[in-house]
């Protein structure tokens, strides 16, 4: 590769870089929250297909004919834009990988869509094009911001077979010793790097009887009982003081009782099935608050019912012990 072959590879992924840096920049200032946001439809799918269209405009015809070079090429920039915000600490890990689908996607239509216009060769559509498409998210985010968030109640749902008395499972749920490492098989929580579950206490068993669900990190899920019938069933309502929970433990915008995501309560009830075997129930209700929710919410269920599943293989493993 020539000195100008070089130069004009580092514009084709520097500048839509920059283009993004930037654009984090500007939806990230307190200051401007009322205008910009970074939980918004405008930055979440606005700013990849810009990143793609320019990955696009700056390459040269011969590559932008294949389709593939369309599609594929302005990934570069994007996991570039994701790595740079890791290393400077502006984003955490879990916050990128859970939009990451969404970035690669729309960064390829907007490859592909100024493609389109490209080997169209009409210069003038090509930068009418790309003008809008870089100043759209600056012009849609302040009216999305003028549209209220309704929030949405989700459910997350899980069960699990076990070969114990009632008894010996009750005691399980209402209090939870201590889960060493080895005993958590959270994979997705842990690939995520999320808090982990510790143990969880109760001081007595009935109605108004508080619980804590203790996790890595600082987190505490603090639960009130506000249904209880012994060996039977168990609800609670949860609250989580986003105030305890430090910094380093959680993403701003994932963190629960936070502006986005909050856990409201859950359920157990323990259902007999035959003489030797009993089926545990935990379901979980969550509330998500963004524009976005159709999307979040696939994540939110999946992170929800992994950390249920881990908790009711621990109760399973040391029922039937």
């Amino acid at each position: 590769m020539n000195k100008t072959d070089l130069i004009r590879a580092l514009k084709i992924v520097g500048i839509p870089v920059a283009f993004a840096l930037l654009m984090r920049y500007v939806f990230g200032v307190d200051s401007w929250s009322t205008l910009y946001g970074v939980m918004t439809v405008a930055f979440l799918f606005g700013i990849p297909f810009g990143v793609g269209a320019l990955t696009v405009y700056l390459s040269s015809v011969k590559k932008v004919e294949k389709w593939r070079y369309r599609f594929f090429a302005p990934w570069i920039p994007v996991l570039l834009f994701f790595l740079v915000t890791l290393a400077l600490a502006i984003e955490g890990w879990a916050c990128w990988l859970m939009i990451m689908p969404v970035f690669l996607l729309l960064s390829s239509i907007g490859g592909l869509v100024c493609g389109h216009f490209k080997l169209r060769d009409s210069k003038k559509d090509e930068h009418i094009f790309l003008s809008v498409i870089v100043l759209l998210p600056l012009v849609f985010s302040p009216l999305e911001k003028l549209i209220e968030v309704i929030p949405g109640n989700y459910e997350a749902y899980t069960y699990i077979d076990i070969k114990a008395p009632k008894a010996a499972i009750w005691q399980q749920v209402t209090r939870v010793k201590e889960i060493d490492t080895k005993q958590d098989k959270g994979w997705l929580t842990q690939f995520l790097g999320f808090p982990r579950p510790l143990r969880a206490e109760l001081n007595y068993e009935g109605v108004g009887a508080y619980r804590e669900a203790i996790f890595t990190g600082g987190l505490i899920f603090h639960e009130t009982v506000t249904e209880y019938s012994h060996q039977h069933k168990m609800t609670f309502d949860i609250r989580a003081n986003p105030y305890e929970i430090p910094s380093a433990t959680m993403d701003e915008h994932v963190v629960v009782g936070g502006d986005y995501f909050d856990v409201l309560n859950g359920v157990y009830e323990l259902e007999q099935l035959d003489a030797n075997t009993c089926r545990l129930h935990l379901t979980s209700h969550f509330k998500l608050s963004t524009t976005f929710n159709f999307y979040a919410s696939w994540w939110a269920r999946w992170i929800m019912k992994d950390i249920q599943n881990n908790i009711l293989q621990v109760i399973k493993r040391r029922a039937e012990h």
